[in-house]
């Protein structure tokens, strides 16, 4: 029997309110979905924060910081920051989380990419928020950039801030980005690596694929932990896959609203829920945050700054 992170991403950047009616927008929503995945046997949760008017992304330290102490009061499941930011924020606006709240666990893009989004505006004839259409659409021209600068300059803010990098891969190329990093001294052992699997601009979510990437990051880096996860429609089955060779997985409404075809999920927990009752077919269990702690080598809830 295998012990099986499952992380489920709780809002991310992509999905858009009127996308779904469930999709976490404020503090308190965002802080009762993290419990209820933890309840539901989920180890990390993934956390983007958004304007709780209008739920554009947001970068505010200040709505990490109401997420992360109203979680933490409740339970003990592992909080991972992102860092992506937005398109006008410098490094030391993108790694405020990291250098402020000091989590166990925040993720590092390893490299720059195409990232699409603007399909998803095609389906809407109406939005919500005036914001949506124009955000979406941003992205057919918009690049997400994570530079060598970037990822020195963020490996060196995550060591200080004893924070555990979770590296994201998108494509086959991010994989010689951190290897370079480690050549140089910029990024320390052991790895924890998230393959994404799917996004328009990186490499399609196949079982092929993620075979290439696993084996192609053996090769280039040696040993390390991994998840995957993969948008829409293919998280279930790449995470499966991913289960199968060995590794982690996640799940969210960041990557997937769906629970099943044409099935709004209510809450991430559903997600959650489902992924723990395919892992356990195939006679894994999920761990529990304190052991995710301890094969991820994260300093501890008791190290963090909120």
């Amino acid at each position: 029997m295998a012990k099986v992170i499952v992380t489920c991403a709780l809002t991310g950047a992509g999905n858009t309110p009127s996308m779904s009616p469930y999709l976490p927008i404020t503090p308190q929503q965002l802080a009762d979905e993290a419990v209820r995945v933890y309840e539901a046997g989920g180890a990390i949760a993934h956390i983007h924060v958004r304007h709780p008017e209008t739920g554009q992304p947001s970068a505010d330290t200040e709505l990490f910081r109401e997420v992360a102490t109203k979680v933490k009061s409740k339970c003990n499941i592992v909080l991972c920051f992102t860092t992506g930011g937005g398109p006008e924020m410098t490094i030391a606006d993108r790694a405020r989380v990291v250098t402020t709240l000091k989590p166990e666990l925040a993720t590092i893009n390893a490299g720059s990419l195409n990232f699409g989004m603007f399909p998803l505006a095609e389906g809407f004839k109406e939005f919500k928020f005036p914001w949506e259409k124009a955000f979406l659409e941003w992205t057919e021209n918009g690049i997400f950039p994570n530079t060598f600068k970037t990822l020195r300059e963020y490996s060196q803010l995550f060591a200080e801030a004893n924070t555990k990098p979770e590296l994201e891969i998108y494509d086959a190329g991010m994989i010689n980005n951190l290897a370079f990093l480690i050549q140089r001294g910029h990024l320390k052992r052991p790895l924890y690596i998230q393959f994404v699997l799917g996004v328009l601009g990186g490499i399609p979510a196949t079982v092929s694929n993620l075979n290439f990437l696993y084996n192609s990051a053996r090769e280039a880096l040696g040993e390390f932990t991994w998840s995957t996860c993969a948008v829409s429609r293919f998280q279930f089955p790449m995470c499966t896959v991913a289960m199968i060779m060995g590794g982690n997985c996640r799940v969210g409404m960041e990557d997937n609203l769906y629970v099943s075809k044409g099935v709004l999920a209510k809450s991430n927990a559903e997600l959650v829920e489902k992924m723990i009752r395919i892992l356990r077919e195939f006679g894994n269990e999920p761990a529990t945050p304190d052991e995710a702690r301890k094969i991820l080598g994260l300093k501890g809830l008791d190290k963090v700054n909120f």
